[in-house]
């Protein structure tokens, strides 16, 4: 089979290739590094002609063209199933709009209930077998576009070529389109540098971390500090099993730390669905045989972390009321990220033999004003709930950490407040004591 003449057929220019979309489709840009930012401006140019194209996407660093060209939303709607930080500009600019998912969900989402006319996505170059490595969005991308009426790729020379089990790469034969072009460096997440509460915060955590233990880190600064420090640790045989693969896991493989050579599943290779960060990451999960990327809905499913030994979860969150109910994704109603798969492995760490699930927060944050708030509150008041109280497990900050697993509501109360900061104490126990969650015996 002569793949390149396929291939050949089957070029257009961006201009040329968005031609295929029209007013009222349903458009999708995946999800970080495949993002496709040429045909995006391609597609962009074409605003005064289209109307109601409705474009999904997530986790996305470059500027938007399709958004920033139409800012009263005539000709092309944003939407995101989790927010980077320049989505959540967008949400607050009234630019994007969110979409609820738990990230093992996402393709299933696509597959049973979604529509997609035209998938747009970024790819390495094809290889002489006629395929295309879908990279860092591995985890996702092959499912989205096994829906779409039409799949456009566009060829970006820069994109890391991953390795994995299935799902990491699409045929010549299973594409419309194909676009080239110049990329610029990919776009990367830069480390922010740990604070004293985030030490304390993952010291505490240390604790609990035995040797052989598989992780999974959330997105944030905290995961990273807790992976420089284990990397300083005396622990060893350390794995990876997470949706997210960050610096920290560089940091530990590069410090001899993370082997994945006690892991209950999948030994000796590493287990992710998306990769971003800094270049390190990148350059860290190029044609590497020991990280396997692959879909999902398998990587984020509770029944396939449950079976990883000593599971270890380590996400952030902004804030827990005192039932347990825990919020990382709004501040009030003002969208910031997403549930993601904080639920997923909240879940699936439970599950596991030995298995903890830990989610993290600085116990005060600061308004833009100055005014310093309490991150552990009386009751949500419009806040999204993330994670059910019926799944809180354990809570940590600076002051302490603590385990909500079956405990009552007035030892919650008294849990969560014995590691809030001093500060808000006493008005916590007031606000307690109204809603009937704080009993005579509780310390005071």
């Amino acid at each position: 089979m002569d793949y390149q003449a396929e291939y050949r057929s089957k070029l257009r220019t961006p201009a040329e290739a968005v031609q295929t979309v029209k007013s009222g489709d349903w458009v999708d840009y995946i999800t970080n590094l495949a993002f496709p930012e040429l045909l995006d401006a391609a597609l962009a140019e074409r605003a005064e002609e289209l109307e109601n194209v409705k474009i999904r996407g997530n986790l996305i660093f470059h500027p938007i063209q399709a958004v920033e060209c139409d800012p009263e939303r005539k000709h092309f709607i944003y939407n995101s199933w989790h927010c980077s930080s320049y989505e959540r500009k967008l949400c607050d600019r009234g630019l994007c709009n969110f979409i609820p998912m738990v990230f093992r969900n996402l393709v299933p989402y696509y597959r049973h209930f979604l529509k997609v006319n035209v998938a747009m996505c970024a790819a390495t170059p094809m290889d002489r077998h006629g395929y295309f490595n879908l990279s860092v969005a591995s985890g996702v991308a092959k499912g989205i576009l096994d829906t779409a009426d039409v799949v456009i790729l566009e060829v970006n020379e820069r994109l890391p070529r991953v390795s994995g089990g299935f799902g990491q790469a699409i045929h010549i034969s299973e594409v419309d389109m194909v676009v080239e072009g110049k990329h610029g460096p990919l776009p990367t997440v830069p480390l922010h540098p740990a604070t004293d509460e985030d030490r304390a915060v993952a010291r505490f955590i240390m604790t609990k971390i035995p040797d052989g233990a598989t992780l999974q880190f959330g997105i944030g600064g905290m995961p990273n500090t807790l992976g420089a420090m284990l990397a300083d640790s005396d622990l060893k045989d350390l794995g990876m099993h997470t949706e997210l693969c960050s610096d920290a896991y560089v940091s530990l493989t590069e410090a001899g730390k993370l082997n994945n050579s006690k892991k209950t599943y999948m030994p000796g290779v590493g287990v992710t669905g998306v990769a971003f960060g800094t270049e390190m990451v990148y350059e860290f999960v190029d044609e590497n045989p020991g990280v396997a990327f692959m879909p999902m809905e398998q990587v984020n499913a509770p029944e396939t972390i449950g079976r990883i030994d000593n599971m270890i979860s380590i996400n952030n969150c902004i804030a827990v009321d005192l039932f347990g109910q825990v919020s990382a994704e709004t501040v009030g109603m003002r969208q910031i990220s997403g549930t993601g798969g904080q639920l997923d492995y909240l879940t699936g760490a439970a599950m596991s033999r030995g298995g903890k699930a830990f989610l993290c927060m600085t116990s005060t944050f600061r308004e833009k004003d100055g005014t310093v708030r309490s991150r552990i509150v009386p009751a949500f008041q419009g806040d999204i709930v993330t994670d059910p109280r019926s799944q809180a497990y354990y809570m940590v900050t600076e002051y302490g950490m603590v385990n909500l697993v079956g405990r009552t509501t007035w030892e919650r109360a008294e849990m969560l407040i014995s590691i809030a900061h001093p500060d808000f104490r006493e008005e916590l126990i007031r606000k307690a004591e109204e809603n009937g969650i704080w009993i005579r015996s509780n310390k005071r």
